[in-house]
């Protein structure tokens, strides 16, 4: 029997929402304090996934003041396609509020943001068979608005709001046959999130919960894949529906950590007397047999296009004077023009390595494994010397040092999930190659880098950094593992 395996979308890649055009899925996801924001991914099978870029890509639509936290920034967009136009509602929680933008391609350019004139957070859009777009948000209030304004012109009035577990959020609202479906996330979104549903004859309501509800829940399981939530719905060619969710995959020692973030699931969904049923989210699940089975490749940045690739994220900005792909052709520079510089991608396999060539000249940079800033774990040249530094908190340790010689040599990071034993989830080894070969600098415990540790919404991120002065990258590498996991 063919499988696809869970997660669909690996890594920090949270609060999912999909729709479907033809036979073609689009997905977007929150982005939180990085740039570009929200990325956007098709599929034709809702387990295939490739970016094609990310809405909210230049300072017009997306500006973060330099003081943003960690984990502020975009939450939680919904995606819908209507009327022959794309359409992503979302909320800048530290600066615009909650504002609209709109596409004819997915691929873009998206539109200058239209602001939404509905408090809160984790908006949804959807359209009544008059035309008319109701926004629900967090609370859950909802309320009728015009997307060429963003003015309200009936509402915000609250509704349903769960089962009475805490925090009643991301509430997407369906047109099933006769009835409107409320489908929101309730208990917060770490041990005790569930998805819950209730039905009405409008989007005004009154509404009538489920009485399965929640439909879906792991908390109080041990189930690999826990906090699972924050769902969307969508319907395939063949009539089948399907669900996307964040879920985490907690390792370790009690009390468990993530680090990979909330990842993207996919899970069947089946409608048993007018409701949605949905069972266990298992990382496998039997496919149709027209789906093909995930492939791990690896992925190399040798920065000889004339742009970055779409999965290279920065920290709330990223100036057109800190990078260049021109100025040495065929590597990356980056310059610490105000401050430290950082580009990275995702971790997205808890089994993996990541390498760099690096050409520090007379800067101080290197390869970093990031949490956020108060939190990371590196590995840099400068002076004719490689360190590693790790950063914990109010606590900076430099780990080990040794000497390079001078010219480009190569940094990497093998991150493990191997023989772990009760300390954290995994293992991070750090080493240089020079001249005289690799040599092994550092190994260390990778609960520190984790959310159970650092806090916040987001995973780890990989990636080249440079806090003095300039440096040159060749290429980059990040190579998934595979590991045999258990399977429930």
């Amino acid at each position: 029997m063919r499988t696809y395996d869970n997660p669909v979308i690996g890594g920090f890649h949270p609060d999912p929402s999909v729709c479907r055009v033809g036979e073609d899925y689009y997905l977007a996801c929150s982005s939180f304090e990085y740039f570009p924001g929200v990325p956007l991914f098709h599929s034709r099978d809702l387990v295939h996934w490739r970016q094609i870029g990310n809405v909210l890509d230049r300072p017009s639509q997306l500006d973060l003041p330099d003081d943003t936290p960690a984990s502020a920034g975009i939450y939680a967009p919904t995606l819908r396609h209507h009327d022959g136009r794309f359409h992503l509602i979302t909320t800048d929680v530290r600066g615009k509020g909650t504002f609209l933008v709109t596409a004819d391609r997915p691929e873009g350019p998206w539109s200058d943001p239209v602001l939404v004139d509905v408090p809160g957070i984790d908006p949804d859009l959807a359209w009544d068979e008059d035309g008319a777009c109701w926004c629900a948000v967090a609370g859950v209030k909802v309320a009728r608005i015009d997307t060429a304004t963003g003015k309200v012109l009936e509402g915000p009035f609250p509704v349903w709001s769960g089962t009475g577990l805490q925090h009643p959020e991301a509430p997407h609202l369906y047109r099933v046959g006769d009835w409107w479906y409320l489908m929101l996330a309730e208990g917060g979104t770490a041990h005790g999130h569930s998805v819950s549903i209730a039905r009405a004859r409008s989007p005004r309501g009154p509404y009538e919960p489920a009485p399965a509800n929640p439909i879906l829940s792991h908390s109080g399981t041990d189930r690999p894949i826990q906090s699972t939530g924050h769902a969307d719905l969508v319907t395939a060619p063949d009539g089948t529906w399907w669900m996307v969710l964040l879920g985490t995959r907690p390792r370790g020692w009690f009390p468990g950590f993530h680090v990979l973030g909330r990842e993207t699931f996919l899970t069947p969904v089946e409608w048993v007397d007018g409701w949605p049923r949905v069972g266990p989210v298992r990382d496998q699940h039997p496919a149709p047999e027209t789906w093909q089975p995930h492939q791990l490749p690896p992925v190399r940045d040798d920065f000889d296009t004339p742009a970055l690739a779409f999965s290279w994220i920065s920290p709330r900005r990223r100036p057109d004077a800190t990078w260049s792909l021109t100025e040495r052709p065929g590597w990356l520079t980056l310059h610490a023009a105000a401050g430290p510089t950082f580009l990275g991608r995702r971790q997205q396999h808890p089994d993996c390595r990541a390498a760099v060539r690096i050409d520090p000249g007379s800067g101080r940079a290197g390869l970093s494994v990031r949490m956020d800033e108060a939190h990371h774990y590196d590995i840099e040249v400068a002076g004719g010397a490689v360190s590693v530094v790790a950063e914990i908190g109010p606590v900076r340790q430099r780990v080990a040092e040794a000497p390079v010689p001078a010219g480009p040599v190569t940094l990497a990071v093998d991150i493990s999930t191997a023989d772990v034993g009760l300390r954290g989830p995994d293992t991070l080894t750090f080493s240089v190659t020079g001249s005289q070969g690799a040599v092994e600098l550092a190994e260390l415990d990778g609960r520190y880098l984790s959310t159970e540790v650092a806090g916040g919404f987001t995973g780890r991120v990989i990636g080249m950094y440079v806090t003095e002065g300039s440096a040159a990258f060749d290429w980059f590498d990040y190579e998934p593992m595979v590991r045999q996991e258990h399977r429930m």
